[in-house]
């Protein structure tokens, strides 16, 4: 267990006395108020603030910060309030306190909504005070050091939301260090069994990649010396999740992996030019790999990093990638945000600096428009994953887009109403259609024209959650003003129908029974629903014919009452719904165990999305309403499966045999092969998740089988 007089070691270092003893005093406290408390694996609970103060004094932050790793969770999990958490250490830890006590108090209706509030509240908290954000990351790195004491599937749980939310916001702080063990702490649990096998072979290879790594090692010191430049070569082997992704991404398997050793140039000069000088060496060297020259320095990275990447074929015929950076780029490159820190001995923060957490706000908050919470997280996950290109204005800024933008991206960047009134588009001066892809380099002119508006299809053209948030946010206000009036006609005609005025009952009590009732906030919102057709016009008279008949002769009609659950065929659980045609995405193939929606079509009935399509993302949040499975007999659902695998004699008839011996159909089988590769795809019908499942684990243990998924439409 880490100690306290560790912690005041290393802090001593960059803090003045005064401040060392409010952090032992801040120790003292959580001591005493975590007294008893204990962690899953046993050990008391005050181990758990000890070690993320002590990966906070790692990382030389001030004392408030440290102060704050100590006392996080003494609000969420003591009778401490944050009132006593101010008397005791003042208002600055107060507020860092405050911004990271969780919301385990607040009841949610579930999980997704939980999560998605909890990191809306998290990047609020951020837009005051980034230091939030430092200590909930150093949280989440000690609780995935422990993550083994947690039931299985919460470990997958914690594991994904790691590598999918804390992984990149660390990288988009541009902390390294931090991203890289985040993603192979998660990657451990995600794929275990990936990862035991990549540890054994790297392992196993460990003494012979010493050698090679010393060897080149000296060659580039040598170089540096005939130069008379000075600097550190550093080489090292990469993290284990960056060689698990690029096999995958690349469908290689371990051996096939060339450039396992990175190779880091960290020059004393902060000269830009002695960076490119030493490149040019590099490269007389070794003869480099086209297309694998990167300049961050020119170019610099969103979260602000710099540095040249160059591959090159080195001794041996080894592929190796060299970067090269001054001292300056790699204190930022290694530590980021923390780098140059705001509050250290009071100074302000340079314009990067002030830049860098500027843009990283702006990306964050953009998503605070978002309502629904499956929308939020699919938004935020897609922000702090860009693979950037970097295109010109008119006036040569450059801009930085993520990979596959368009020149709509482009033209929301400028402004929403752009953006809106956006109807074509230059790129070094030639006329180009709205969904090209943008390229490194290019220069891009917006051409407008007023009245103009966004159409649904350049959802399918855009890639900023800027973009996404402001179309969709258009097209649902022009749906509900439409629903709105056709919601209004056909309540109308209903209370006419009865003798009724609708406009003047409205402000009757009953009419906030209904809202109640129906889940709805105000009266349009209740109009709009009445228009897409989720609540009939009978459903809402029929409150009023109830109340009204010592008034009127008109037959009093039975109140309707919402249905627990109504059961369609097809094995489809609807809450409130009866009678509702239903028919599965093609898109998606869903099927039971799957984690679904249903979208409201008119006169359609309900066709039903795994959670995870990408189609669903785009169709209108109003009509997607919560389904469930509920399956009384067997049915036989379609799934399109791809298998990558070494091509040899017979493999096609082990993996249909593997298949049918589960006593499942094969409606389709297609095979290609390259280069000694196969590619199978196959259309299978199963019963549910858990037979597909059974049925991919299977094939996975043929020998020749190096990868299996299961396919979806995009």
């Amino acid at each position: 267990m880490l100690r306290i007089t560790d912690i005041l070691d290393k802090a001593q270092s960059y803090l003045p006395a005064k401040e060392l003893e409010m952090i032992e005093k801040a120790y003292i406290y959580s001591a005493t108020v975590h007294q008893g408390q204990v962690r899953l694996s046993g050990e008391p609970y005050l181990t758990h603030p000890m070690e993320v103060a002590g990966i906070l004094v790692d990382m030389k932050l001030d004392a408030a910060t440290i102060i704050s790793g100590l006392l996080h969770d003494t609000v969420e999990d003591t009778l401490t309030t944050q009132e006593q958490v101010e008397k005791e250490f003042g208002k600055d830890v107060a507020f860092l306190v405050g911004g990271l006590t969780k919301l385990s108090r607040i009841s949610f209706g579930s999980q997704e909504e939980r999560l998605a509030e909890n990191f809306r509240k998290m990047i609020l908290a951020m837009s005051a005070d980034i230091r939030i954000l430092l200590v909930r990351l150093a949280d989440r790195i000690h609780n995935m050091r422990t993550l083994q004491y947690h039931p299985p599937d919460r470990r997958i749980y914690i594991a994904k939301e790691t590598m999918e939310i804390y992984a990149p916001l660390a990288n988009r702080l541009g902390i390294n260090w931090m991203k890289m063990v985040l993603e192979d702490l998660a990657f451990k649990y995600l794929y275990p069994e990936e990862y035991s096998d990549l540890s054994r072979r790297i392992v196993k290879t460990k003494q012979s990649r010493d050698r090679y790594t010393d060897e080149v090692k000296n060659v580039i010191i040598r170089e540096l010396e005939k130069l008379s430049i000075k600097g550190e070569v550093e080489g090292r082997a990469k993290h284990f999740y960056s060689i698990f992704k690029k096999m995958q991404e690349q469908h290689i398997n371990f051996d096939e992996v060339y450039d396992l050793i990175a190779f880091r140039l960290i020059l004393d000069s902060d000269n830009v030019k002695t960076c490119y000088e030493v490149l040019s060496s590099v490269h007389a060297l070794w003869k480099p790999v086209p297309g694998r020259f990167k300049d961050y320095i020119a170019m610099p990275k969103a979260n602000n990093y710099q540095s040249l990447h160059t591959t090159v074929i080195g001794p041996y015929g080894e592929r190796l990638e060299i970067q090269i950076r001054t001292k300056a780029m790699h204190e930022w490159a290694e530590k980021g945000i923390a780098a140059h820190w705001k509050y250290k001995e009071g100074r302000t923060f340079e314009h990067d600096e002030d830049t860098q957490i500027k843009k990283l706000r702006e990306t964050l908050e953009v998503q605070q428009e978002i309502k629904d919470p499956r929308e939020f997280m699919s938004n935020l996950k897609l922000a702090l994953f860009p693979e950037e290109v970097y295109v010109f204005t008119p006036n040569g800024d450059v801009r930085a887009f993520p990979k596959g933008a368009t020149p709509i991206d482009f033209a929301y960047s400028i402004h929403s109403d752009v953006g809106n009134q956006c109807i074509g588009a230059k790129v070094n001066r030639n006329i180009v259609p709205l969904k090209y892809a943008l390229q490194n380099g290019d220069r891009v002119e917006i051409i407008t024209q007023i009245g103009h508006h966004p159409s649904k299809d350049w959802l399918k053209y855009v890639v900023t959650t800027r973009a996404i948030s402001k179309i969709k946010n258009w097209i649902n206000l022009e749906k509900k003003k439409s629903s709105l009036a056709l919601g209004r006609d056909l309540l109308d005609k209903e209370f006419k129908r009865h003798g009724l005025k609708f406009t003047n009952l409205v402000k009757a009590e009953e009419i906030k029974k209904i809202f109640v009732e129906y889940g709805v906030n105000s009266l349009d919102d209740l109009v709009s629903q009445v228009g897409y057709g989720r609540i009939s016009p009978k459903q809402v008279v029929n409150h009023f014919l109830v109340e009204d008949t010592s008034k009127t002769p008109v037959p009093v009609l039975e109140k309707v009452k919402k249905k627990p659950e109504a059961v369609p065929s097809l094995g489809i659980s609807l809450t409130g719904i009866d009678d509702v045609m239903v028919k599965f995405a093609k898109c998606c193939n869903p099927i039971p165990g799957d984690d679904i929606a249903g979208y409201i079509s008119r006169g359609r009935g309900i066709t039903v999305h795994t959670r995870n399509c990408p189609h669903i993302k785009n169709l209108d949040i109003d009509r997607i309403v919560d389904i469930d499975w509920n399956v009384r007999e067997k049915h036989a659902y379609p799934v399109h499966i791809k298998i990558v695998s070494d091509d040899r004699k017979g493999i096609l008839t082990e993996i249909s045999s593997t298949i049918s011996s589960f006593d499942v159909n094969i409606s389709y089988a297609q095979v290609e092969t390259i280069d000694m590769i196969a590619t199978c795809n196959f259309m299978i019908d199963v019963n549910d998740l858990k037979q597909l499942n059974q049925i991919l684990s299977a094939i996975k243990q043929l020998k020749s089988v190096k990868s299996i998924e299961r396919i979806r439409k995009s």
